[in-house]
């Protein structure tokens, strides 16, 4: 194999370079070296820097944890007793010199960006996002860096959004249809990020809403931090079938075709996903109706987002990152892909708490 005037591989060569950058990939997640800091790693580390709550991007065994105040209350409950250190929007952290600072992602409650600083190199983890306000998240804010490293979950031209308004019309009058047939109406959504999105928009005047336990639970860890939800019900086992009907109920997938569902009887079911946007996603789940509602950006945001951030060189993870980085580098970026564990919205997801 062919070696530098060093006496090391190309491959061994690639790594020493990457490790004398600000931001590495070294199989356990980001890490700044200079700091002795991982982001949002997925395996144990001593230090990490949280970019939000969900289970492919906060994962348990870490030393100690940093993520903005509003995930405080979402860690502690996902994890347990840990040792977290909560931050504001735009406070900056020194460590070793160099400087973190979370920004809004808007991609889910205390969601954040994380802008890595020293010696004048600039970096943004942007972790996972979306522009549009969903009106409950803090709303995305463009950080300017050198390097940007984006997701790709619906990096696709094909995925392009509808004004999230019109997607709760069409759930209202798609509960009201259901009602008026005295069904109970079903829909599927992560227990973090969409669930409340849902609650917060439809229209609490057509009838109540209920939750499934790990949608509740998620509720009140939110509630306890301050964040203003609109009442819901936990959908329990004592509740008669009568108190459901003309209802809706906002529950997991993988609540879905379990013995919980039974106790609705007769009912409609409503899938909340982006993937909705593809024919045959809804007949895979068996469901009624397919609702196109995501947390994560559209093909126009995610071309978006990285034009605001006026980076020059993009890593390119989770999602269709190899099409999306071949565009990118068409645009004239130096783009790359970068693997990793982070996983992105999925149609089947086991990332919510199976509790009923």
């Amino acid at each position: 194999m062919k070696k530098d005037d060093r006496g090391r591989t190309s491959r061994q060569a690639r790594r020493y370079q990457d490790m004398k950058r600000l931001l590495s990939f070294d199989g356990k997640g980001i890490y700044c070296a200079q700091a002795d800091v991982h982001i949002d790693p997925w395996k144990p580390v001593a230090k990490a820097f949280i970019t939000h709550g969900h289970s492919d991007h906060a994962r348990w065994g870490m030393g100690s944890y940093v993520c903005t105040n509003a995930s405080v209350s979402i860690l502690k409950h996902r994890l347990g007793k840990v040792k977290i250190h909560g931050i504001a929007y735009g406070e900056a952290m020194m460590v070793n010199g160099v400087e973190f600072t979370f920004f809004p992602a808007g991609h889910v409650i205390g969601s954040a960006q994380i802008r890595v600083s020293y010696k004048g190199e600039t970096w943004v983890v942007s972790g996972d996002y979306k522009l549009s306000n969903d009106g409950i998240s803090e709303a995305f804010e463009p950080v300017k860096c050198h390097t940007f490293i984006t997701e790709s979950t619906f990096g696709l031209p094909v995925y392009r959004w509808d004004p999230q308004e019109q997607i709760y019309d069409r759930m209202n009058t798609w509960w009201k249809k259901n009602q008026a047939e005295g069904k109970v109406s079903i829909i599927t959504a992560y227990s973090l990020g969409k669930a409340q999105r849902i609650i917060q928009n439809l229209d609490h005047s057509v009838g109540k809403i209920f939750t499934h336990g790990a949608i509740e639970a998620t509720n009140r860890a939110l509630r306890a931090s301050g964040v203003p939800l609109l009442d819901t019900t936990h959908a329990t086992a004592n509740l008669d079938y009568k108190e459901y009907a003309g209802g809706l109920v906002i529950a997991t997938s993988s609540a879905v075709n379990s013995n919980w569902t039974k106790k609705f009887k007769d009912f409609r079911l409503g899938i909340a996903s982006g993937w909705m946007q593809v024919r045959g996603a809804r007949r895979r789940r068996a469901a009624d109706i397919g609702f196109v509602l995501s947390d994560h950006a559209d093909w126009n945001e995610l071309n978006q987002a990285i034009a605001l951030t006026e980076a020059s060189e993009i890593y390119v993870t989770h999602g269709f990152s190899e099409i999306f980085s071949q565009h990118l580098i068409e645009q004239g970026y130096d783009a790359k892909v970068v693997k990793t564990a982070f996983e992105g919205e999925q149609l089947d997801s086991t990332e919510e708490e199976k509790v009923a």
